[in-house]
This record gives structure tokens, sequence and C-alpha cells, in this order.
């Protein structure tokens, strides 16, 4: 059984940092238009495109018009930018599956660099999704725009070599977590860390029975996130181990499952249904859609959370968390000999020692998730030692961007280049 609710339209609502227009007023942006590309290819990327559209307006604005064009989604869209290219159609994942989908992104590559053709932006911001923007960041740097990289590919992950990608066709590497400045300067890219754009955001202000009158739950049980992924592939392949670890976890608890802007709800419930009727998998308790991670996970006793920004969004809830992930053999097969870090939980990266629970391909089963999950949703040392780890990781995630916003620490340093 689930239901799902229109995610209703907010506002960022981000605070403005004092020297930023001052950054504006002594750079002579006064009465002249000013256009920005913003590239971002998958949910949390628009999150972040949308922060920064919203921070570089408030700035802009007084001084002269001000807009915004490029790839994105609905976030990005309610703040005002032009979309022309849907992020939805970028949301691939792994070595054989951006293979597979090689064509219809050059297609929608090329038309957006038409556009940028067109409309000359004063500076280019690609947002993550390196599949798509290096293209992006290649063909602006060969037109003279500037180019800056907000969230950067995780190259000390894996492919290290490819930093000379940065240096060749970037100005500007504005990064999100705190070890990686020192990884892209010793590397001689100009990189500076902002802060993570989700450290500063105030807890949701949806009450418990609120969220619970609103998706149907029962405020009286306990409830448990499960957040599969953002884009197709890793949804399918994340789901079933995830519903059959829901069935041994059982009636005793309600599920709560955040779509990501990418989904579209009707095929996140085409999905259950087919896992519930045709695989012949019966769920079982109750599973209420949702279409606020944050608000899901501060609700949530504990989650189960795949890989990616969706488990930094759990730690600074300070929720409790199983990470899984799960990709093709051969994506597997192909990227496990290039991993160079001790660990895949960006929340363990970032600690620098294991905080969550890392369940990855074949460690990714049901039983092993219930098995986790029993030491972690019932108070006693487990969760109290996590939830005090977690948020040591917060507090990491808030260095570098002093008293500014990270979405106002990057429109500054964006601004100082249109100077």
């Amino acid at each position: 059984m689930w239901r799902g609710r229109p995610r209703p339209r907010t506002s960022l609502n981000l605070r403005l940092a004092p020297t930023t227009r001052a950054v504006a007023e002594n750079a002579g942006i006064y009465n002249w238009p000013v256009e920005f590309l913003i590239s971002a290819g998958e949910a949390s990327g628009e999150m972040y495109g949308a922060q920064l559209i919203e921070a570089l307006r408030r700035v802009v604005r007084p001084h002269t018009s001000v807009d915004f064009f490029g790839a994105g989604g609905e976030l990005m869209r309610a703040a005002g930018c032009d979309i022309l290219v849907d992020a939805r159609d970028l949301a691939v994942v792994g070595i054989t599956e951006i293979v597979s989908h090689l064509p219809k992104i050059l297609g929608l590559y090329r038309n957006l660099i038409r556009a940028a053709d067109e409309r000359h932006p004063s500076v280019a911001v690609v947002i993550d999704a390196p599949a798509f923007n290096w293209r992006v960041a290649r063909q602006m740097r060969r037109r003279g725009i500037p180019v800056v990289y907000y969230v950067c590919p995780q190259f000390w992950a894996w492919r290290q070599g490819r930093v000379k990608l940065l240096r060749k066709y970037v100005d500007k590497a504005l990064v999100i977590f705190p070890f990686e400045e020192k990884f892209y300067r010793d590397r001689g890219v100009d990189a500076t860390f902002v802060g993570h754009p989700l450290a500063d955001l105030p807890a949701p202000d949806i009450s418990r029975e609120q969220f619970a009158n609103r998706y149907g739950l029962d405020p009286e049980k306990p409830w448990i996130a499960i957040l599969p992924g953002s884009r197709p592939k890793e949804f399918r392949l994340n789901l079933p181990a995830m519903i059959d670890a829901v069935r041994l976890l059982g009636k005793d608890f309600q599920f709560v499952l955040p779509v990501a802007s990418t989904l579209e709800l009707e095929w996140v419930h085409d999905q259950l249904f087919f896992y519930s009727h045709v695989a012949k998998r019966k769920i079982g308790p109750f599973i209420a859609l949702t279409r606020d991670a944050r608000a899901s996970l501060f609700h949530s006793r504990a989650a189960v959370v795949a890989s990616g920004t969706a488990t930094v969004e759990a730690a600074l809830m300070g929720t409790p968390f199983v990470m899984v992930y799960r990709v093709s053999a051969l994506t597997y097969a192909l990227g496990k000999p290039r991993v160079k870090v001790p660990y895949f939980a960006m929340v363990n990266l970032i600690a620098e020692e294991e905080v969550v629970p890392e369940l990855v391909q074949h460690k990714f089963k049901a039983e092993y998730i219930v098995a986790e999950m029993n030491k972690i949703i019932p108070d006693g040392e487990a969760r109290t030692r996590m939830i005090e780890r977690l948020a040591e990781v917060k507090r990491r995630l808030r260095r570098g961007s002093g008293d500014a916003h990270p979405a106002d620490a990057a429109a500054e340093i964006i601004l100082k280049m249109l100077g």
C-alpha cells in the first residue's frame, strides 16, 4: 500500500552574505545585462543550482538585469531559470549505462551549446554530472566564456588522471567537501571550499503530526525512510533488496519513500506495483511516497539510503542510517579496481572513519540490511554513537564559508570573476 501527494513549491530563503553586494559594487556591475548558463544534471545538482540562482539574483539584480538558462529541473525552473535541457533526461549512472545513453546526451548537449551561441552568457556554471558537463565546459572555454565548476566530479575517488580536464577547461572549482580543496590545489586546480550547500539549511518546519496527516502516516508508529536513488537505473537496481528488508522489518514500522525530482511519481508507483504484484514480492507494511527527502529523514527513526547526496542529507538531519548501493555487474567489475578511497559512503570519507555501515554490491542483501538496522533503531550505544559522529560530520561540512551560506560564498566568487 502506498500513496503520494504533489510537492508544494517552496522558496529556499537563503540569507545574503553582507560582503557579497559590496563585491558587486566594487566590480562595477551596474546597468548592463548579465546572463548565466547553469548546467546541472541530476536532483542534487539542480537543488544546488536553484540555491545559486537565488543568491546571484539577489546580488546582481539591484545593479542590472540578470537571466539564467541551461540544464536542470523544477527547482531551477521555479528559481527563474529557462530550462532547455531537463535533468531527468541526463539521469544515468555507471559506465555501461552512460555508454548506452550517449546519443541522447549528445543531442541535448548540442541544443544547449546552440543556445549559448545565441545568448552569449557572461559566465558558465556547471554542476556535477561530468559525463555531460565536461563537453559544456570545453565548448564554453573555447568561446572565451569563464567556466566555474560547482560541486566538482569526485576524481579523488577514481580516475585521478582526469584532474587535468579541470586544469584545462575550468577557471574556478568550487568544492563542497573539506578534503577536496587540498586535493585539487595540490594538482594545480584553482579550488576553494565553500561549504556544503545543504549544511546551513534549517530543519524542516513541518511538524511530525502535519507530515503524518499529509501522507497518511500513523504518528504513533516509528517510521523508516528508504531512499533507493534519484536515477531510474539505480532506483530499479536498489529497490528489490529494500522491499525485501521492508517485509522483514515488519508491520511494527511504517515506511517513507521520498521521490527525487528527477523521477515521476507515477513511474515510482509502477515500480512498487511491479514488485508487489508481478514479481510477487508482497510489500505488506505501509509505504508513503513523498517529495520531501529532508523532512522524511528528519521525522524517521532510521533510514536505508543509496550512496550519493542523500547520505549527506541523512547525516545533516541527524538520522542514523545504513548506506547501500548496487550497480550492474559489468560497471562494478570495471570500476572497482579504479577506486582510490577506503570508503564508499561520503559520510565515512568526511569523518575519516566508518560512521555508517556500507552494504555494497554482493553485501547489499535484505538480511544484512535488517541486521544493521536492528543495531541503530533501538536506543543504545550504537545509535547514540552514530548520532554523535553524524553531528561531527555536519560540523565539518559547515566550514569554509564563514557566516555566509555556501551559495552566497559561491556567488561572491563568481561576481569577482565578472569584475
